[in-house]
Protein backbone atom coordinates (compact mmCIF):
# COMPACT_ATOMS: atom_id res chain seq x y z
CA UNK A 1 0.00 0.00 0.00
CA UNK A 2 1.39 3.39 -0.98
CA UNK A 3 1.52 5.93 1.83
CA UNK A 4 -0.13 9.19 0.85
CA UNK A 5 2.17 12.20 1.11
CA UNK A 6 0.88 14.63 3.72
CA UNK A 7 -1.83 12.27 4.96
CA UNK A 8 -0.78 12.78 8.59
CA UNK A 9 -0.45 16.56 8.35
CA UNK A 10 -2.24 18.23 11.23
CA UNK A 11 -3.35 14.96 12.80
CA UNK A 12 -2.96 14.69 16.56
CA UNK A 13 -0.87 11.68 17.55
CA UNK A 14 0.30 10.63 21.01
CA UNK A 15 3.56 8.74 21.40
CA UNK A 16 3.42 7.26 24.88
CA UNK A 17 7.01 6.75 25.97
CA UNK A 18 8.03 8.57 22.83
CA UNK A 19 11.21 10.34 23.96
CA UNK A 20 13.54 7.32 24.06
CA UNK A 21 15.80 5.84 21.41
CA UNK A 22 13.07 4.17 19.40
CA UNK A 23 10.43 6.76 20.13
CA UNK A 24 12.63 9.64 19.02
CA UNK A 25 13.03 8.09 15.56
CA UNK A 26 9.28 7.54 15.27
CA UNK A 27 8.66 11.10 16.47
CA UNK A 28 11.11 12.57 13.95
CA UNK A 29 9.46 10.69 11.09
CA UNK A 30 5.97 11.86 12.07
CA UNK A 31 7.05 15.45 12.63
CA UNK A 32 8.57 15.51 9.15
CA UNK A 33 5.11 14.61 7.85
CA UNK A 34 3.46 17.45 9.73
CA UNK A 35 1.76 15.51 12.50
CA UNK A 36 0.94 17.29 15.77
CA UNK A 37 2.67 15.23 18.44
CA UNK A 38 2.19 14.74 22.16
CA UNK A 39 5.06 12.83 23.79
CA UNK A 40 4.85 11.27 27.21
CA UNK A 41 7.74 10.39 29.48
CA UNK A 42 8.02 8.94 32.96
CA UNK A 43 11.42 9.75 34.51
CA UNK A 44 13.79 11.01 31.80
CA UNK A 45 12.72 14.66 31.98
CA UNK A 46 16.03 16.06 30.71
CA UNK A 47 15.82 13.87 27.62
CA UNK A 48 12.18 14.79 27.10
CA UNK A 49 12.88 18.54 27.26
CA UNK A 50 14.87 18.26 24.04
CA UNK A 51 11.49 18.04 22.29
CA UNK A 52 10.16 21.32 23.67
CA UNK A 53 8.86 23.55 20.91
CA UNK A 54 8.31 20.61 18.57
CA UNK A 55 5.84 18.54 20.59
CA UNK A 56 3.61 18.76 23.63
CA UNK A 57 5.23 17.01 26.60
CA UNK A 58 3.31 15.20 29.34
CA UNK A 59 4.89 13.37 32.26
CA UNK A 60 2.76 10.30 32.80
CA UNK A 61 2.77 6.88 34.41
CA UNK A 62 0.57 4.79 32.14
CA UNK A 63 -0.47 2.58 35.07
CA UNK A 64 -2.02 5.65 36.74
CA UNK A 65 -5.59 6.48 35.75
CA UNK A 66 -5.26 10.26 36.39
CA UNK A 67 -2.04 10.34 34.36
CA UNK A 68 -3.71 8.59 31.42
CA UNK A 69 -6.55 11.11 31.52
CA UNK A 70 -4.08 14.03 31.47
CA UNK A 71 -2.21 12.48 28.57
CA UNK A 72 -5.34 11.95 26.48
CA UNK A 73 -6.66 15.41 27.37
CA UNK A 74 -3.51 16.87 25.79
CA UNK A 75 -4.73 15.71 22.36
CA UNK A 76 -8.46 16.57 22.24
CA UNK A 77 -8.77 15.65 18.54
CA UNK A 78 -6.77 12.46 18.89
CA UNK A 79 -6.26 10.51 15.67
CA UNK A 80 -3.34 8.23 16.51
CA UNK A 81 -1.80 6.58 19.54
CA UNK A 82 1.52 4.74 19.57
CA UNK A 83 2.49 3.07 22.84
CA UNK A 84 6.25 2.60 23.11
CA UNK A 85 6.56 2.50 26.90
CA UNK A 86 8.00 -0.68 28.36
CA UNK A 87 10.35 -2.27 30.85
CA UNK A 88 12.62 -5.28 30.13
CA UNK A 89 11.85 -6.76 33.58
CA UNK A 90 15.06 -8.76 33.57
CA UNK A 91 16.04 -10.82 36.57
CA UNK A 92 18.24 -13.86 37.09
CA UNK A 93 17.29 -14.32 40.72
CA UNK A 94 14.35 -16.52 41.67
CA UNK A 95 13.79 -14.37 44.74
CA UNK A 96 13.21 -11.33 42.50
CA UNK A 97 10.83 -12.98 40.05
CA UNK A 98 7.63 -11.97 41.81
CA UNK A 99 8.52 -8.28 41.97
CA UNK A 100 9.75 -8.35 38.35
CA UNK A 101 6.50 -9.91 37.18
CA UNK A 102 4.39 -7.38 39.06
CA UNK A 103 6.37 -4.49 37.61
CA UNK A 104 6.18 -5.99 34.14
CA UNK A 105 2.43 -6.40 34.45
CA UNK A 106 1.97 -2.72 35.26
CA UNK A 107 4.37 -1.32 32.65
CA UNK A 108 4.16 -3.81 29.78
CA UNK A 109 0.49 -4.79 29.93
CA UNK A 110 -1.85 -2.98 32.30
CA UNK A 111 -0.94 0.63 31.52
CA UNK A 112 -0.66 0.22 27.73
CA UNK A 113 -3.86 -1.80 27.40
CA UNK A 114 -5.91 0.60 29.53
CA UNK A 115 -4.53 3.60 27.64
CA UNK A 116 -5.33 1.97 24.30
CA UNK A 117 -8.88 1.17 25.37
CA UNK A 118 -9.48 4.65 26.77
CA UNK A 119 -8.09 6.26 23.62
CA UNK A 120 -10.32 4.08 21.45
CA UNK A 121 -13.38 5.15 23.42
CA UNK A 122 -12.51 8.81 22.87
CA UNK A 123 -11.95 8.27 19.16
CA UNK A 124 -15.29 6.51 18.79
CA UNK A 125 -17.12 9.16 20.80
CA UNK A 126 -15.62 11.86 18.56
CA UNK A 127 -16.36 9.83 15.41
CA UNK A 128 -12.67 9.89 14.51
CA UNK A 129 -11.58 6.79 12.53
CA UNK A 130 -8.26 6.56 14.32
CA UNK A 131 -5.30 4.24 14.58
CA UNK A 132 -3.66 2.64 17.62
CA UNK A 133 -0.26 0.94 17.46
CA UNK A 134 1.22 -1.00 20.35
CA UNK A 135 4.83 -2.15 20.57
CA UNK A 136 5.53 -5.73 21.58
CA UNK A 137 8.72 -7.82 21.29
CA UNK A 138 10.16 -10.87 19.57
CA UNK A 139 10.07 -12.54 22.98
CA UNK A 140 6.29 -12.65 22.77
CA UNK A 141 6.47 -14.71 19.58
CA UNK A 142 9.29 -17.17 20.31
CA UNK A 143 10.84 -18.83 23.34
CA UNK A 144 13.84 -17.05 24.84
CA UNK A 145 15.14 -18.39 28.18
CA UNK A 146 15.07 -15.87 31.01
CA UNK A 147 12.25 -13.79 29.56
CA UNK A 148 9.33 -15.02 31.67
CA UNK A 149 8.51 -11.74 33.40
CA UNK A 150 8.74 -9.72 30.19
CA UNK A 151 7.54 -12.02 27.43
CA UNK A 152 4.33 -13.24 29.03
CA UNK A 153 3.01 -9.71 29.51
CA UNK A 154 3.91 -8.72 25.97
CA UNK A 155 2.16 -11.79 24.55
CA UNK A 156 -0.89 -10.86 26.61
CA UNK A 157 -0.61 -7.32 25.21
CA UNK A 158 -0.80 -8.69 21.66
CA UNK A 159 -3.90 -10.74 22.47
CA UNK A 160 -5.60 -7.77 24.18
CA UNK A 161 -4.83 -5.58 21.16
CA UNK A 162 -6.51 -8.02 18.81
CA UNK A 163 -9.58 -8.17 21.06
CA UNK A 164 -9.75 -4.37 21.06
CA UNK A 165 -9.41 -4.36 17.27
CA UNK A 166 -12.42 -6.67 16.98
CA UNK A 167 -14.43 -4.51 19.38
CA UNK A 168 -13.58 -1.35 17.41
CA UNK A 169 -14.29 -2.50 13.86
CA UNK A 170 -17.30 -1.22 11.98
CA UNK A 171 -18.71 2.15 11.00
CA UNK A 172 -16.71 4.10 13.59
CA UNK A 173 -13.62 2.07 12.87
CA UNK A 174 -10.57 2.42 15.10
CA UNK A 175 -7.77 0.22 13.80
CA UNK A 176 -5.57 -1.50 16.39
CA UNK A 177 -2.33 -3.21 15.42
CA UNK A 178 0.95 -4.32 17.00
CA UNK A 179 4.57 -3.99 15.88
CA UNK A 180 6.83 -6.68 17.32
CA UNK A 181 10.52 -5.76 16.99
CA UNK A 182 13.41 -8.19 16.96
CA UNK A 183 16.97 -7.38 18.01
CA UNK A 184 16.94 -3.66 17.31
CA UNK A 185 19.82 -1.27 17.89
CA UNK A 186 17.70 1.20 19.83
CA UNK A 187 16.16 1.34 23.26
CA UNK A 188 16.28 -1.74 25.47
CA UNK A 189 18.27 -3.96 23.11
CA UNK A 190 21.20 -1.59 22.62
CA UNK A 191 23.12 -2.80 25.67
CA UNK A 192 22.54 -6.45 24.77
CA UNK A 193 23.84 -5.90 21.23
CA UNK A 194 26.90 -4.08 22.58
CA UNK A 195 27.63 -6.99 24.92
CA UNK A 196 27.63 -9.48 22.04
CA UNK A 197 24.61 -11.35 23.39
CA UNK A 198 23.01 -11.66 19.97
CA UNK A 199 26.11 -11.96 17.78
CA UNK A 200 25.46 -15.64 17.11
CA UNK A 201 22.33 -14.81 15.13
CA UNK A 202 24.55 -12.94 12.69
CA UNK A 203 27.39 -15.49 12.63
CA UNK A 204 24.94 -18.38 12.16
CA UNK A 205 23.21 -16.49 9.33
CA UNK A 206 19.84 -16.45 11.10
CA UNK A 207 19.45 -12.74 10.36
CA UNK A 208 21.35 -10.55 7.93
CA UNK A 209 21.81 -7.64 10.36
CA UNK A 210 20.44 -6.20 13.56
CA UNK A 211 17.32 -4.11 13.26
CA UNK A 212 17.36 -0.34 13.15
CA UNK A 213 14.98 2.08 14.76
CA UNK A 214 14.00 3.20 11.26
CA UNK A 215 12.71 -0.32 10.52
CA UNK A 216 10.26 -0.04 13.41
CA UNK A 217 9.33 3.55 12.60
CA UNK A 218 8.35 2.59 9.05
CA UNK A 219 6.11 -0.20 10.36
CA UNK A 220 4.44 2.19 12.79
CA UNK A 221 3.95 4.72 9.98
CA UNK A 222 2.32 2.04 7.83
CA UNK A 223 -0.26 1.31 10.52
CA UNK A 224 -0.94 5.03 11.04
CA UNK A 225 -1.80 5.64 7.38
CA UNK A 226 -5.41 6.95 7.35
CA UNK A 227 -6.38 4.82 4.33
CA UNK A 228 -4.94 1.64 5.86
CA UNK A 229 -7.22 -1.41 5.63
CA UNK A 230 -5.33 -3.50 8.22
CA UNK A 231 -6.46 -4.11 11.81
CA UNK A 232 -5.98 -6.73 14.50
CA UNK A 233 -2.55 -7.79 13.23
CA UNK A 234 0.91 -8.33 14.71
CA UNK A 235 3.75 -7.33 12.39
CA UNK A 236 7.06 -8.99 13.32
CA UNK A 237 9.86 -6.68 12.28
CA UNK A 238 12.68 -9.02 13.27
CA UNK A 239 14.55 -10.11 10.16
CA UNK A 240 13.10 -13.61 10.57
CA UNK A 241 14.62 -14.33 13.98
CA UNK A 242 11.37 -15.79 15.36
CA UNK A 243 10.74 -18.14 12.42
Amino acid sequence: MALAAGSLRGKEIILAGGTGGLGSVVATLLLEEGACLTLSFLRQEKRARQWEGRATLVQADLASSPDRVRLLDAAPSLYGLVILAGNPARTSEASQMESAMLQSHAVNYLGPVLLAREAAERMKAAAIPGAIVLISTMQANALFPGSTAYAAQKEALQHAARILAKECRGARNVRVNVVSPGVTAAGMAEASIASGKYDRYISEDVISRFGRAEDIARAVRFFLEPDNYVTGQVMCVDGGITL
